[in-house]
C-alpha cells in the first residue's frame, strides 16, 4: 500500500511539473512576456494573487509562455505570500519535485499544509501522503487518515480511491469493507476506472455491500468500456455464465478477446476454450491452441491442462500452425492475433 501511495505522490508531482529541469535562455522582460496575455501580466504585476498564480502555471507548463520553472516559482511565491491556496499548492509541488528550486520535502510539506488548511483538496491528499510515508513530516497514520478523509470528503477522486484501498487492505486504519465500498463508489461515480472495477468486485463478492450480480456487471461494464482488461475478462465471464447479464456466448467472446489482446492470461485461456468448443465463435482448434499457448506463456497454470487436452486431438501440422500464430501475436504485442 505504501508503494501505491508513494507512486501516487510521484505521479502527481510529475503531472504538475511540466518539463523538469528545462530553463530557457535569459532575456529581457519584453521578450519573456511576449507570448503572455498583457492583461494577465499587468494584473500579476499589480499584485493580483490569482493572476500571479495563473501566470506561474503558464511558465511552469509552457502554456502560452516559455517553459521556465524558476519564473514560475517567482510568481507562485508572490501569490502564496498573499495566502492564495492554489499558489501554495503549486509551490509545494515545485519544492517536492525540485523544479525552479532545490528539492526539499519539508518545504513542500510546509506549503501543502498552508494550502490544505485553507481547504485545498489535492494539497490535503498530498499532505496525507507525506504523513503516511514520513516524507517531509513525522510519520503518523492518524494524521495521514485525517487529511485523506478531508480530501475525499471534498470530492478529490484520487483521495477517495486511495482511502477505499486503505480500508480494503486495513492499512493505516482498521479494515472496513463497508467504508471501502463507500469510497470506491464515490470515486467510481466520478469515472475512476479502477474504482469502478473494484466496486464491481465488491458487489460480486458481497464485500461491504449486499451481493448483487447485476450491480457488479454494471460497474464492470463501465470499467471495461474504458479499456480495463480485467473488467473486460469479468464481462466475458458474466456473459459466458449468464451472471448479472443475459447469457450470450458471442458477447463473452467479444470481451474475452478485448482482454486477451491486452495480455490478460485468464482471458486468453477462456478465449482458447471458446474456440475449442465453438461457443460464440466458429470452432477452430488451431486458434484454440494459439490462445492457450499464449495463456501458458503468460503464466496461466490452468491453461496448460487445457492445452494438453486439445493437443492430443490435432495433427502435428496444426500444432505447428498454432505455434506460428502465437509467435506472430506476441511479436505484434497482440495487434496481429486474428
Amino acid at each position: 500500500m505504501m508503494n501505491r501511495l508513494i507512486f501516487c505522490f510521484a505521479t502527481l508531482l510529475a503531472m504538475s511539473s511540466g518539463l523538469a529541469g528545462a530553463h530557457p535562455e535569459e532575456g529581457g522582460a519584453e521578450e519573456k512576456y511576449a507570448h503572455v496575455e498583457k492583461s494577465l501580466h499587468s494584473a500579476a504585476e499589480q499584485g493580483d494573487a490569482t493572476a500571479q498564480n495563473h501566470l506561474g502555471e503558464k511558465f511552469l507548463h509552457g502554456d502560452g509562455a516559455p517553459q521556465d520553472s524558476r519564473e514560475a516559482v517567482k510568481w507562485f511565491r508572490l501569490a502564496a505570500a498573499q495566502g492564495n491556496a492554489s499558489a501554495q499548492y503549486n509551490l509545494g509541488l515545485c519544492y517536492g519535485n525540485g523544479q525552479g528550486v532545490a528539492q526539499e520535502d519539508q518545504e513542500a510539506v510546509k506549503w501543502f499544509r498552508s494550502a490544505a488548511e485553507k481547504g485545498h483538496a489535492r494539497a490535503q491528499f498530498l499532505l496525507g501522503i507525506a504523513y503516511a510515508n514520513g516524507q517531509g513530516a513525522s510519520q503518523s497514520d492518524e494524521e495521514a487518515m485525517k487529511w485523506f478523509r478531508m480530501a475525499a470528503e471534498q470530492g478529490d477522486v484520487i483521495a477517495q480511491y486511495n482511502l477505499a484501498i486503505l480500508y480494503l487492505e486495513g492499512k493505516l486504519v482498521a479494515q472496513n469493507y463497508p467504508e471501502a465500498a463507500k469510497w470506491f463508489q464515490q470515486a467510481a461515480r466520478q469515472g475512476h476506472v479502477q474504482a469502478q472495477f473494484n466496486l464491481g468486485v465488491s458487489y460480486g463478492n458481497g464485500q461491504g455491500v449486499a451481493r448483487n450480480d447485476q450491480e457488479a456487471a454494471k460497474w464492470f461494464l463501465q470499467a471495461a468500456e474504458h479499456g480495463h482488461a480485467r473488467a473486460q475478462y469479468y464481462m466475458g465471464l458474466g456473459y459466458a455464465g449468464g451472471k448479472g447479464v443475459v447469457r450470450d456466448d458471442r458477447e463473452a467472446v467479444k470481451w474475452f478477446r478485448l482482454a486477451a489482446k491486452q495480455g490478460d492470461a485468464a482471458a486468453q485461456e477462456s478465449l482458447g476454450r471458446m474456440y475449442d468448443q465453438g461457443q460464440g465463435v466458429a470452432q477452430d482448434t488451431v486458434r484454440a491452441l494459439m490462445w492457450l499457448d499464449l495463456a501458458v506463456a503468460n503464466g496461466r497454470r490452468n491453461a496448460q491442462d487445457d492445452y494438453d487436452t486439445v493437443i492430443r486431438r490435432v495433427t502435428a501440422a496444426q500444432v505447428a500452425e498454432a505455434q506460428r500464430l502465437s509467435q506472430e501475436c506476441r511479436k505484434s504485442h497482440y495487434s496481429d492475433c486474428n
